[in-house]
């Protein structure tokens, strides 16, 4: 534990409903940790109380949801919060000459500006204690991108650049920033990108018509499939270092793809890593 750190550690979760949130709730509540898992639908909500997990509803694309969830934890802690793991997100489908304002700004309310809400309305609490954990949840897609991910890639790098220099700004505050990039998780992730595909793009009007085709049979096909894909206590493994680890790092890659992705990147120009992750997404293309 470190130095300072109050005896009953304290952890907020976004995005538990399934997939990495879910688990990583579930994962530090047996570790000792007092677990706030936070969903946006009232069902899932109860369904973690029934879980036996401390359960808050929070929608990230809601100021007043954020407000209300960090003023729960407030009061039922004293004002002390440990660690924030900023887990909630969904992926929007979609060329990008196929965004629509509107749409591109609500993979934004949630994917980042949530995100920052909700870290700007905890961190005064991490200040008052002297110590904090904050954890975000990224993508390999936070430093590569991939076609017909741009509304998600968009929200990643942002991401990933916003954090860099809040974990600058906090130097010497106590208050720890961590990075994870996850490659493919077997988790709901593709079910609901499908949804917001349906929902937000007209694909028999684009001149990517042919294309969405095998977008659609991608996104619609099981989750857990990739020859690389890794169940989400990968993520939480990684998760437990940036919370407990008396230094933890400022990235965690997790999967091949992301290792690969990064050193590629080091080593490749512009073009050159272009034509790698063409090469890796031509099944969709072709």
């Amino acid at each position: 534990m470190p130095e300072g750190q109050e005896t009953t550690r304290s952890l907020l979760i976004t995005g538990c409903s399934s997939g990495i949130g879910h688990a990583a709730a579930h994962a530090m509540a047996r570790r000792g940790w007092r677990v706030f898992a936070t969903a946006r639908a009232a069902e899932d909500v109860s369904r973690l109380e029934e879980e036996g997990l401390e359960a808050l509803r929070l929608d990230l694309a809601d100021s007043a949801s954020i407000e209300a969830a960090v003023d729960a934890v407030h009061e039922r802690t004293g004002g002390r919060l440990t660690a924030l793991f900023n887990n909630g997100a969904y992926g929007q489908p979609g060329a990008v000459e196929d965004l629509s304002r509107d749409v591109l700004r609500e993979q934004l309310e949630t994917n980042l500006l949530g995100t920052h809400e909700l870290t700007t309305r905890v961190l005064p609490m991490m200040r008052a204690q002297g110590h904090g954990r904050i954890v975000h949840n990224s993508s390999v897609l936070g430093f590569a991108a991939l076609p017909y991910r741009g509304a998600y890639v968009c929200s990643k790098f942002a991401l990933e650049g916003l954090t860099d220099t809040l974990r600058q700004e906090l130097t010497g505050s106590g208050i720890h920033v961590s990075l994870i990039q996850p490659g493919p998780i077997a988790s709901r992730f593709r079910e609901n990108a499908y949804r917001a595909y349906r929902a937000n793009i007209d694909a028999a009007r684009s001149a990517h018509a042919d294309t969405y085709v095998k977008v659609e049979a991608r996104l619609s096909s099981e989750d857990g499939k990739g020859a690389f894909t890794l169940g989400p206590e990968a993520v939480v493994d990684k998760l437990i270092h940036a919370l407990e680890h008396r230094r933890p790092k400022p990235r965690y890659a997790v999967t091949v793809p992301t290792h690969l992705f990064a050193a590629l990147k080091r080593v490749l120009s512009t073009r050159g890593m272009d034509r790698v992750l063409l090469r890796a997404t031509r099944n969709e293309r072709e």
